[in-house]
């Protein structure tokens, strides 16, 4: 079994509402997620991936994914809808990664952000990781 990690900022909003999408209709059960702020990313990411809160990080065995990128590839593993997004990795990334960023660098603004970072429930609790 591979070990896949969705490494996302645990008090945007919009990367919040990403997770409930992941844990909500993902087909894998050995796709967890982690906050960037968290434990589990002090173990897998070098500190200045960690300090740069701008961007999900997808982990799959030993191999990093960002922005754009890692969203895509995370899709794969989704059910309908969020699957038929993969279909985007046709873009090139020099074009998907600033429209990434554009929204990434806004999302705060936006979308708005927690104190903390939030909790699991019950039944999310085997797709997180501390």
């Amino acid at each position: 079994m591979s070990e896949r990690i969705v490494f996302f900022d645990g008090v945007c909003n919009l990367c919040n509402e990403a997770v409930d999408q992941i844990v909500r209709y993902t087909d894998s059960d050995d796709l967890k997620v982690a906050p960037l702020q968290g434990t589990t990313a002090r173990r897998f990411l070098n500190s200045e991936q960690i300090k740069n809160l701008e961007s999900i990080i997808y982990y799959d065995s030993g191999k990093l994914l960002e922005k754009s990128s890692a969203a895509l590839e995370i899709s794969k593993f989704m059910r309908f809808p969020w699957k038929i997004l993969y279909i985007f990795i046709i873009i090139p990334k020099f074009i998907r990664d600033p429209i990434y960023m554009l929204i990434a660098k806004n999302r705060y603004r936006i979308f708005g952000k927690k104190d903390s970072c939030r909790l699991p429930t019950d039944n999310e609790k085997k797709h997180f990781l501390p």
